[in-house]
């Protein structure tokens, strides 16, 4: 009896740790999930004639339209059901509108404009999840892009940039340091693919002898991926701007 008690108690640990990992791995898998939703979109309407979807705090709309429906599906959920046509629309006003958020705009619509015709990638409302997921990928990569324009604005200063500006999906950056007695511009051409490939560039001297050669080696060697705007500017500050040559 004694055996089979300790035999008990010991398939009881196991199965009490064994549950324990499980709880460890369904957190862990839980924080991923949180980290990668990319689900930028909003119903507004669904109806038997079309679907409306937001994004990006309701700047911009997807309005999808349905074939009319023959077989009863009131609200066009059958998979197979043809679609029309899916409109992208804009409701920024650019001219009130901070031009991180026009900057945002108008690689969102890059990237819309580069699939060309929507309807023919997505022919029937199976297609539609994927769509929604391909644009809520590239609606939240530039959201970010936004926000680290927005702190850079803030707080360049405590990278020695003097000013940033935007002009179309241009972002000029300059950098100024009485240290080393350096002012340069960098002017870096973005695009939607943001931030999963290297950044053209072209560098502005001004004063000094920190040139396209020295700011080419140190934006080379940063790796692309998150905040990768935010980490350029970072490593030129640290590698170039902190103490004389």
């Amino acid at each position: 009896l004694c055996r089979e008690l300790s035999e008990l108690e010991t398939e009881n640990e196991q199965m009490v740790a064994e549950m324990n990992q499980l709880k460890k791995k369904e957190k862990s898998c839980e924080e991923i999930l949180e980290r990668y939703d990319f689900t930028e979109w909003q119903i507004t309407e669904w109806s038997e004639r079309q679907a409306v979807f937001s994004f990006l705090y309701d700047s911009i709309e997807l309005t999808v339209v349905f074939e009319s429906s023959t077989d009863g599906d009131v609200f066009g959920e059958d998979p197979s059901r043809k679609i029309v046509s899916l409109n992208f629309e804009s409701f920024l006003d650019e001219e009130k509108a901070p031009p991180p958020s026009c900057l945002v705009q108008r690689l969102i619509f890059q990237f819309i404009k580069s699939r060309g015709c929507w309807q023919e990638k997505c022919p029937t409302l199976y297609y539609l999840p994927q769509a929604l997921h391909d644009i809520s990928l590239v609606v939240n990569r530039c959201k970010i892009l936004g926000e680290e324009m927005e702190y850079l604005e803030k707080w360049g200063g405590k990278f020695n940039l003097l000013k940033t500006e935007i002009s179309d999906t241009k972002v000029k950056l300059l950098f100024s340091a009485s240290k080393v007695f350096a002012k340069f511009g960098l002017t870096l051409s973005l695009s939607a693919t943001y931030p999963s490939a290297p950044l053209p560039f072209t560098v502005q001297n001004q004063v000094g002898n920190i040139g396209e050669e020295e700011i080419s080696a140190v934006v080379s060697k940063v790796p692309v991926g998150y905040h990768y705007l935010r980490r350029i500017v970072s490593t030129i500050h640290q590698s170039l701007l902190q103490n004389p040559r």
